[in-house]
């Protein structure tokens, strides 16, 4: 039986969702743009599923744009706003050092192009000062702030209530987005609340089909496209939908917002079990980020160091035995260099080369979380096998 611990990778497809993606192909192909019939009937699942993700999410459905991932719709919502701003370096960015590099490769790449960038600390947790967010954003007036809801790796989930606040207090105004992936279906989403104006999402993270991303536009936002072509998207992304893709997509988002409660309840109890019994399994043993029962933390997520292990090589080991882990983001897997993430919170590149992610999903089992540890055993601790 091989387990599969990697969800904040990627997720297997649910049942339910997979035949909403059958039901589409099955009739006839169609193009949303064609206005005849089955133009039409692509169009009704796209706009139909765009008012689901509203919905769901709490906001309008003008105001949701499909992508091809949750990368594009970072580079999007970065590159979309500073260019719509005008001038190149009329708009600098702010981001924690810990985000994913999917923010931070654009930030880097307009940083280049002359754009001021501004990366803020984050403490032993991997969670962001927001008052140190807002006093950067005072110094660059206008500036847009990006800040993820919570850490692929260490599971850290970031004070995003307390941001508004904290810009206010600073006398700053700024753009604000979030890169919501990790925390879709995971913690309660209050866009609103957040006083955000952007928010990125990727349906592969709840069971939906890969390939299909969300932005979250607050109306009033600016934003310019990064593809230029067919008028889709409001404009805003050029390029022929993918629709089975979208609905069924839209789908899973919907089945993971009202999962939510049950999720963070049955899942968290798991993960809290299945750290308890890999701290006695293996000597030495650290969990990452916030403590394992604090409400700043993912429910699904353990980051474990190893002392002494490399984690790239201990992956392949687990591997090797039925048990599929990950050595920090599965976008810098093959990456020889240790976690930026982990770097930003303290950790030496030894210590940071050591960690291991295990992350539970909506199907995971106490059996399978059983045998996860008595693998995780024999691989770092062959002496005390059994």
């Amino acid at each position: 039986m091989r387990i599969y611990l990697d969800h904040n990778a990627t997720t297997p497809l649910r049942p339910e969702v997979r035949e909403r993606w059958l039901e589409v192909h099955a009739g006839r192909p169609g193009n949303p743009s064609s206005p005849h019939a089955s133009g039409r009937r692509a169009r009704d699942w796209v706009d139909r599923a765009r008012e689901e993700v509203a919905r769901a999410l709490g906001v309008e459905a003008g105001e949701i744009l499909f992508t091809s991932g949750g990368t594009e719709a970072n580079n999007l919502a970065l590159a979309g706003v500073l260019a719509a701003r005008g001038a190149p370096a009329a708009t600098a960015i702010v981001t924690p050092a810990a985000e994913h590099s999917s923010v931070l490769a654009p930030a880097a790449a307009l940083a280049a192009r002359g754009h001021p960038w501004e990366r803020v600390g984050v403490d032993a947790q991997g969670r962001p000062d927001v008052r140190a967010l807002a006093a950067a954003a005072r110094r660059h007036p206008g500036a847009l702030v990006s800040v993820g809801a919570a850490n692929n790796e260490v599971g850290s989930v970031a004070p995003l209530g307390a941001l508004p606040a904290a810009l206010r207090a600073a006398g700053a105004a700024a753009i604000v987005h979030t890169d919501a992936v990790q925390a879709l279906g995971r913690l309660p989403l209050a866009l609103r609340e957040w006083e955000g104006d952007l928010a990125s999402f990727s349906t592969h993270k709840v069971g939906g089909p890969p390939g299909i991303g969300i932005l979250w536009c607050r109306a009033g936002t600016p934003l310019a496209p990064l593809f230029h072509g067919g008028g889709q998207e409001h404009g805003r992304r050029a390029g022929t939908e993918d629709v089975a893709g979208i609905a069924a997509g839209a789908l899973a988002v919907v089945l993971a917002v009202a999962e939510q409660g049950d999720y963070r309840v049955r899942v968290g109890a798991l993960a809290r079990t299945l750290w308890a019994e890999v701290s006695a399994a293996v000597p030495g043993a650290r969990l990452l980020g916030p403590p394992i029962d604090a409400p700043e933390r993912l429910p699904n997520t353990l980051c474990v160091l190893f002392p002494g292990e490399d984690g790239r090589m201990l992956v392949t080991r687990l591997d090797l035995d039925g048990l599929e882990v990950s050595a920090g983001s599965a976008c810098a897997s093959g990456s020889l260099e240790p976690s930026h993430v982990l770097l930003a919170m303290g950790l030496d590149a030894a210590a940071a080369r050591a960690a291991l992610r295990l992350s539970l999903g909506r199907d995971t089992t106490r059996a399978e979380c059983t045998q996860a540890v008595e693998i995780l055993r024999k691989a770092v601790c062959p002496s005390r096998a059994t």
